[in-house]
């Protein structure tokens, strides 16, 4: 059992910069693979960015060369710095863990970039 809880959403102009937190709890996350995941209004929920146990990491077209994703294990928390945003990214971020069958969702952050 893992409870994830992201936090660091909100308001941000065109080109601006966010770092979202994942905090876990009620387990380690050192053996799940966690990603971050957004939801646009009127769009299916779309994978961001991966981050395996080893370290390695993927990355939507769309995202790559501005967001990255990362995690330290001793603090339970993964993380998403988003640089160089754009009205597209505007979206609700879920954090995601991933280990064999098991599957759990945070609650989503809100992201909207605007001017």
């Amino acid at each position: 059992q893992v409870q994830l809880v992201e936090s660091g959403g909100g308001l941000v102009q065109p080109g601006g910069s966010l770092r979202l937190s994942c905090a876990a709890s009620g387990s380690s996350i050192s053996s799940f693979t966690m990603g971050w995941y957004r939801q646009a209004p009127g769009k299916q929920r779309e994978l961001v960015a991966t981050i395996s146990t080893g370290g390695s990491t993927d990355y939507a077209d769309s995202v790559k060369g501005r967001f990255t994703i990362s995690r330290d294990n001793a603090k339970n928390t993964v993380y998403l710095q988003m640089n160089s945003l754009k009205p597209e990214d505007t979206a609700v971020y879920y954090c995601n863990a991933k280990r064999w069958g098991y599957v759990r969702w945070g609650q989503g952050t809100q992201v909207t970039v605007s001017s």
